[in-house]
């Protein structure tokens, strides 16, 4: 496989080998072939695999299946064909981030404002089915 030029000091992500198909086939076909791969993407919530499936029951411009191929080598090779597989537990705990003062601050105006508009409304009910039904 050849040497890929772009070099980042994290895990390439799929749209990174994609950028770097759309520099090396600067032709329209390839350009075509790369956007609809893109669209699928879309449709499967960034699942390579799934989204290539999909595009062989579609029809490819012509040189388009190369491309496609080479794209499915190269996200095999890096390890990001397929993101259906879950997170492990560090890798999770590694995407966690603490949480700050400020935010519970945050959380308890909101939880706040939700009681009072939720109470506010339970008496604006019950003073309109009172008026109805003459409660109290």
């Amino acid at each position: 496989m050849p040497p890929v030029s772009y070099k980042c000091e994290w895990m390439p992500n799929l749209y990174d080998i994609i950028a770097e198909l759309r520099r090396e086939n600067q032709t329209p076909s390839a350009a075509k072939t790369l956007d609809m791969v893109v669209v699928e993407l879309g449709q499967t919530r960034d699942n390579l695999r799934l989204a290539l499936i999909h595009l062989e029951e579609r029809a490819v411009p012509t040189g388009g299946r190369v491309v496609i191929q080479t794209l499915s080598d190269r996200a095999r090779a890096e390890g990001v064909d397929d993101y259906s597989v879950p997170l492990t537990p560090e890798e999770r705990r590694a995407s966690l981030e603490d949480v700050d003062r400020s935010q519970y601050g945050i959380a308890i105006l909101l939880g706040g404002s939700a009681l009072l508009v939720t109470l506010l409304a339970v008496a604006v009910t019950f003073a309109a089915l009172n008026q109805i039904f003459h409660w109290v």
